[in-house]
C-alpha cells in the first residue's frame, strides 16, 4: 500500500525549531465486534506504508449469565499483534492507539482490574432495563438532554441494568480500557462517550441522566477530546514501552469518518459494516423536534465535530442468514443475488424491525414479518440475499432524504466506508435508489482514521482540516 504525499511527523528541538523526522512506526489496533485488527503504519523513503499485520476473530459468547464477551480472548489476540509488530519495526514504535465498537465497558475493582468479562450490547436485559429506565424518566425528556438516538444498546441502559442487579463502580470503554490497561490515564474519549446516552448537548456527563438512573457521575471516567496523549506504554511487549499511547476517535465509526478524504460539507457517509450508519458531518448538533421523532443521533466527531446519523441493521441481516444457511462464500452468494428478480416495494424488508435485532436465525423472523403482510416464504438464500440488498438501499435513501430535510443540505456524493463497501451489488442498488454517486472508501477506513489522529495528535494540531489532510494522505497510500 505505498504511495507518495504524505511526510513523518517531525521532532522539535527544544527551542522549537523542526529537526529531521521522526521514521517511527505506529500502531492502530481496530476492535470489531466479530473481527480485530491490528495494523502498522511506517515509513519509506518519506512515504507511509500501512501494513495489516495481526488478524483475529471472536465473537459474543452465550453463557449462562448472559450474552458476554471474552476479554481475556480479545487482550491475548491484541497483544499478540502489538508483539508482531514490535518484532516488524526495527525502527522502533512512537505511538499506539485503540478504536472499536461502542457502548460495551468493563467494570473495574478498586485496584483497576477487570471484574468479569463485560456484557454484550446484543443481551435482552439492556430492554428491560430501558423499559424500567423509563419510568423514572421521559425518553422524550433524554432525548432532549443528549440528542441521541434511544437505542436499548446505550451504555445507560446497560449501567441501569448494572445498578438493577446491585453492581456498581469504575468503568470504562474496551478501547480506553486497554490503553489505560497498558499505562495510560483513565478516560472517556468524547466520540465514544456520547454513544452512552449520558453526555448531554453542552458536551459534558448529564448530571440530570445519573440522578435519575441512580448513578454517580464519579464513577464515571473524566471526557478527553480524540487525540489526547494518554500516557506511555508500560505493557508487556518490552520494545513498546515508552511509545506514547494515544485515545484516537475511540469509537470505530467516528474513526472511519475521520479517514473519509472528503472536502466541503456537502457529503453523506454510510459506515457499512454489521450496522448500517447513514448521515453527515455538522459543527453542531441538530436536536430539532423533527431529529427526535425520526430517532437520529447526535454523536462525537473528528475535531470536535457532530456526527448525525441514522443507525441501521446492516451488513448483520446477510451475517446472521449465512451462519443459518451454513454458507460463508460471500461473493458467491452475491454473484447469485445479482442474477435474482427485482422484489416489488410491497416485499422490502423492515429492516428496523427490533425484532431483526438478536442473534439467530434471521431468515424464520423475515419471513414471519413477510407472512404477517400475507405474502409468501422466500426459502432461496440468493432471493433473500437480494431482497435484504434492496431493502437496505431503499432504507438509505429515506434516511437521507430524512438529513436533507433536517439539516437544510443538498449532497452531492456519498461515502461508502467499512467492509460493505466492497459490495458492488449494494453499491448500485445505493446510487440508484439516492440517485447520487458513490465513493468507495477504504475498508480499513477505521484505521486511517485512527492513524490519521494519531499524526494529528503527534504534530500538536487536533483540528478537524488537520485530520481530515491526514486522511487524504493516508487514503492514497491505502487505495493505490
Amino acid at each position: 500500500m505505498s504511495g507518495s504525499g504524505a511526510a513523518a511527523a517531525p521532532h522539535n528541538t527544544s527551542d522549537g525549531s523542526a529537526s529531521k523526522p521522526d521514521h517511527r512506526a505506529l500502531i492502530a489496533v481496530d476492535l470489531g465486534a466479530e473481527s480485530c485488527r491490528i495494523s502498522l503504519l511506517r515509513w519509506r523513503d518519506g512515504r507511509p506504508r500501512i501494513e495489516l499485520v495481526h488478524r483475529f476473530t471472536h465473537g459474543a459468547e452465550q453463557r449462562t449469565d448472559g450474552l458476554r464477551w471474552n476479554l481475556q480472548r480479545i487482550v491475548d489476540g491484541v497483544e499478540a499483534g502489538l508483539a508482531r509488530c514490535a518484532d516488524l519495526a526495527d525502527e522502533g514504535v512512537r505511538s499506539i492507539a485503540v478504536d472499536g465498537w461502542a457502548v460495551d465497558y468493563v467494570r473495574l475493582d478498586a485496584n483497576g482490574a477487570a471484574i468479569e468479562d463485560p456484557f454484550c450490547y446484543r443481551d435482552p436485559r439492556n430492554a428491560k432495563a430501558e423499559t424500567a429506565l423509563y419510568r423514572i424518566i421521559e425518553p422524550s425528556r433524554m432525548r432532549e438532554l443528549t440528542g441521541v438516538q434511544l437505542q436499548p444498546i446505550n451504555t445507560v441502559y446497560q449501567q441501569y441494568a448494572d445498578r438493577l442487579d446491585g453492581i456498581d463502580g469504575h468503568w470504562l470503554n474496551l478501547p480506553e480500557y486497554l490503553l489505560y490497561r497498558w499505562g495510560g490515564r483513565p478516560v472517556a474519549e468524547r466520540t465514544m462517550a456520547t454513544h452512552s446516552g449520558m453526555v448531554g448537548l453542552d458536551g459534558n456527563w448529564c448530571e440530570e441522566i445519573f440522578r435519575a438512573a441512580g448513578l454517580r457521575v464519579t464513577s464515571a471516567p473524566v471526557l478527553a477530546e480524540a487525540g489526547t496523549i494518554v500516557g506511555e506504554y508500560k505493557g508487556n511487549v518490552e520494545r513498546l514501552r515508552g511509545a506514547c499511547l494515544i485515545a484516537p476517535c475511540c469509537h470505530d465509526t467516528a474513526s472511519a469518518v475521520a479517514g473519509i478524504p472528503a472536502d466541503g460539507m456537502n457529503w453523506a457517509y454510510i459506515s457499512s459494516g454489521t450496522w448500517s450508519l447513514i448521515g453527515t458531518v455538522l459543527e453542531a448538533p441538530c436536536s430539532s423536534h423533527e431529529a427526535a421523532e425520526a430517532n437520529f443521533t447526535n454523536l462525537g466527531a473528528a475535531g470536535g465535530r457532530i456526527l448525525f446519523h441514522k443507525g441501521i441493521s446492516g451488513m448483520w441481516l446477510l451475517q446472521q442468514s449465512m451462519r443459518t444457511w451454513g454458507l460463508t462464500d460471500v461473493a458467491l452468494l452475491v454473484s447469485r443475488a445479482q442474477q435474482q428478480p427485482v422484489p416489488t416495494p410491497i416485499e422490502l424488508i423492515d429492516v428496523d424491525d427490533p425484532a431483526l435485532a438478536a442473534p439467530g436465525d434471521l431468515p424464520s423472523r423475515i419471513n414471519a414479518q413477510r407472512a404477517a403482510r400475507g405474502l409468501a416464504p422466500v426459502d432461496d438464500p440468493p432471493a433473500m440475499t437480494r431482497l435484504i440488498f434492496e431493502s437496505l438501499a431503499s432504507r438509505y435513501a429515506s434516511a437521507l432524504r430524512s438529513i436533507s430535510t433536517m439539516t437544510g443540505r443538498r449532497f452531492d456524493a456519498i461515502y461508502i466506508v467499512g467492509g460493505g463497501s466492497q459490495n458492488s451489488l449494494l453499491n448500485s442498488l445505493t446510487e440508484k435508489t439516492t440517485g447520487l454517486p458513490v465513493v468507495r472508501g477504504s475498508v480499513e477506513s477505521s484505521t486511517i482514521g485512527n492513524f490519521a489522529v494519531q499524526l494529528a495528535a503527534l504534530e500538536g494540531d487536533i483540528s478537524a482540516g488537520h485530520i481530515a489532510r491526514q486522511a487524504a494522505l493516508l487514503q492514497r497510500e491505502t487505495l493505490s
